[in-house]
């Protein structure tokens, strides 16, 4: 079945992108590939500092971005400095929503051990913050397992129940519709109601993906991956995500109560290759292809090409 121009722009109206405060570095302009308004998720990866996600933060809120920072509860020591944070963040940047997730260091720097413990403290309410996502795993996690994964998503359903916080999940990037719909009707049946923020990866070479991909520890996504990477010549390929939203776009217009609300992407290969491509797509500038996904086209009716 073909994918209809009017299932993929809905699906991509509000689509969101990640960056790090490295990438963010080499971009002199977000203006040149994103659209005003546009949500841009900051990381704060192990090893980086509070400075560096608050500087990109900054920059986002004052070129008209909606950025919102992550909040990493092992990788902050105290209260104290995370009311610091949350302080420059306000003051700086004026944020309104934030993506609290526990991290991935093997030992937290300090008191904070999951993001439950962030949550019930009860700065982000003081200052301000009412949309708060958390994260939700497809694929299972390499650091948690199942069953404390699902203890742990009903906390924070009973948790936005009894406050009055925007609550929504922003899941890891997946590569398959299957996985993501199966989870998603699963955790559904398990309680869940909060909406969901599916992680997809932007434009990026196979042996990118397949390196970020082992990194994050996503199982079936890496065994899809290398039975691609089979065939060599592949490797340096830049992949495009039109079959995975195509698929996705096709599974939520089927299911009016999915809660599958929104797309986020990774841009493992840059920003302005998968902003570009991404636009291109929520415009609606699609041509359907037989295999289920779409190729792009730019205002001349041609075959679209993403910047180099």
């Amino acid at each position: 079945m073909t994918v209809t121009r009017e299932q993929v722009t809905s699906l991509l109206a509000e689509f969101s992108v990640e960056i790090t405060p490295a990438s963010a570095a080499k971009v002199e302009d977000f203006s040149a590939h994103l659209s005003p308004g546009t949500t841009v998720n900051v990381t704060m990866l192990p090893g980086s500092s509070f400075a560096d996600t608050i500087d990109v933060c900054d920059r986002l809120y004052h070129a008209g971005y909606n950025a919102v920072p992550h909040i990493v509860a092992r990788s902050i020591e105290n209260a104290v400095d995370l009311e610091r944070y949350l302080d420059a963040l306000a003051c700086r940047a004026t944020i309104k929503t934030v993506l609290v997730i526990g991290g991935s260091v093997d030992r937290p720097v300090g008191v904070f051990n999951n993001t439950m413990q962030i949550l019930k403290l009860g700065l982000l309410e003081n200052y301000g913050i009412r949309r708060i996502g958390v994260a939700g795993h497809p694929e299972g996690s390499p650091d948690i397992n199942d069953r404390a994964l699902a203890k742990a998503l009903a906390e924070k359903n009973a948790w936005a129940r009894d406050t009055d916080a925007e609550v929504y999940i922003a899941t890891q990037f997946c590569f398959e519709v299957k996985t993501i719909t199966t989870w998603e009707r699963r955790i559904w049946n398990e309680g869940n109601r909060l909406p969901i923020h599916v992680g997809l990866p932007g434009l990026a070479t196979l042996k990118t993906l397949i390196r970020f991909a082992q990194m994050s520890g996503v199982g079936p996504s890496i065994r899809v991956l290398t039975r691609q990477a089979r065939n060599i010549a592949k490797l340096l390929v830049v992949q495009e995500p039109d079959t995975v939203v195509a698929g996705l776009a096709r599974a939520t217009a089927a299911n009016p109560d999915t809660l599958i609300k929104n797309v986020h992407f990774y841009p493992f290969g840059g920003l302005a290759k998968t902003a570009a491509w991404a636009n291109a797509a929520a415009s609606g500038s699609i041509r359907p292809k037989p295999n289920g996904g779409f190729e792009l086209l730019d205002n001349t009716g041609k075959q679209f090409q993403a910047p180099s």
